[in-house]
Parts: C-alpha cells; sequence; structure tokens
C-alpha cells in the first residue's frame, strides 16, 4: 500500500461513488478544498481510499490548532482490509508533527466504532445531514500514541 498527498480532484470521484453515489458530483466539493490536505492510499497503483483534512487555525493563544477531517472514503470491495485504518494512522501521524492539538470528524453513525479505535469520542448527541445520521467525534492528538504504518 501507498498512501501519500493527493490533489483535491483526485478525492472526488472516489468521494462520490462510495459517500454519495445517489447525489451528483459537486455536492461531493467541499467549500475549502482548495486549501485542505487531501491524502489518497493506492493498492497496486489504483486510488481506493480517500481523506480530507482541513485545519482551523488557533484564533487566540487559549485555542489550539484542530483539524477536521472530511469525506473520507474506501472503496466496497477493499473496506475491512485495514487500508482506512492505515489512511487515518498515517494522518494522525502528520498531525501530531506540524503540532496540531486535536483531531474531530461528523462520523456517520455507523462508523462511530471505526473511530473510537483512535481514542476519539462522541460529542454531543447525534443529528442528521441529508439523511444520514452523524456524531461529533474528537481526540486530543497529544493523549494518544500513534503507531508506525508498516
Amino acid at each position: 500500500m501507498d498512501i501519500r498527498e493527493i490533489k483535491w480532484q483526485q478525492a472526488l470521484p472516489l468521494r462520490h461513488q462510495v459517500l454519495w453515489p445517489q447525489k451528483s458530483p459537486e455536492f461531493c466539493k467541499v467549500n475549502g478544498d482548495e486549501n485542505a490536505k487531501h491524502y489518497g492510499a493506492y493498492i497496486e497503483g489504483v486510488l481506493v481510499s480517500v481523506a480530507s483534512v482541513y485545519i482551523e487555525e488557533a484564533t487566540t493563544k487559549q485555542q489550539n490548532k484542530g483539524a477536521r477531517l472530511r469525506k473520507f472514503a474506501t472503496l466496497a470491495p477493499h473496506q475491512g482490509r485495514g487500508i482506512g485504518t492505515a489512511l487515518i494512522t498515517f494522518i494522525l501521524n502528520q498531525l501530531k508533527q506540524d503540532d496540531v492539538a486535536f483531531f474531530w470528524c461528523d462520523a456517520r453513525k455507523t462508523a462511530v466504532g471505526f473511530y473510537q479505535r483512535f481514542d476519539m469520542q462522541v460529542q454531543g448527541n447525534e443529528f442528521d445531514k441529508s439523511g444520514v445520521l452523524y456524531f461529533k467525534m474528537q481526540v486530543q492528538l497529544n493523549q494518544i500514541l500513534l503507531c508506525t504504518i508498516v
């Protein structure tokens, strides 16, 4: 497996196919894609998983720099094989090196268990976005130990 930064345009087709196939491809574009970091996992040269991270700079000395995960998707035939776990681990390691204090996302209700593996905790009540139930989840990066991807 090869994990690397990609351009946001490379992430859109996979986002569309996995997350919102019933919507238009434009629905999968996020405001700020041009400034975010986008990562892809490749198997034998084929892009099979993508994740986008939006850095939120601290606005005061009391506030910490954070990062939001959005539009994380893995092609169905590659789910459950550790590819998404490797991709998120890679991203968390990068964020820790960049002194990002916390990492958060709006997790689909069906994916809460996946994010809990990274010590992410549910924040608040479930909510609906476009007919899908979500929870906000977050982890303080200085409180977790991360592994090296082999």
